[in-house]
């Protein structure tokens, strides 16, 4: 099993947040199951926490995450994703990079560590998420 990871879980870890030791647990799961996975969108929501790529680089590397960028397919999901949320009246207009990384999951893994801010679940439904 391939799992994707969102933003919020990793900088719950990389931040020593109350959740830090639920969500390392939950990937270290997640890693005996299959690879873990960030897009790029994730890598650099992450950079900035890091002083330099290399830190960056050995902190993926020391969990077993891999990153694998988005790909057209993706994309045009989280697009197409997005739209349909405007459509129905959501009301963010920079949500973007959210349905980007979601998208990104669906496509490329078989779940997403993410904390579930609601339109994950309407628009995402047959993504599996995972949460501590």
């Amino acid at each position: 099993m391939r799992t994707a990871i969102d933003t919020s879980a990793l900088l719950s870890i990389f931040n020593a947040e109350p959740e830090a030791k639920k969500w390392l647990d939950l990937l270290v799961r997640a890693r005996r199951e299959g690879q873990l996975i960030i897009c790029d969108v994730v890598y650099s929501e992450l950079a900035p926490a890091f002083e330099n790529e290399p830190a960056i680089q050995t902190a993926l590397g020391k969990m077993g995450i891999s990153f694998e960028p988005t790909s057209p397919a993706a994309a045009w999901r989280a697009g197409m994703s997005f739209r349909a949320y405007r459509d129905a009246g959501g009301p963010r207009k920079s949500l973007i990079p959210d349905f980007l990384i979601a998208a990104h999951a669906k496509t490329h893994a078989d779940g997403l560590a993410a904390v579930d801010r609601g339109y994950l679940r309407s628009y995402f439904s047959d993504l599996l998420l995972l949460a501590p």
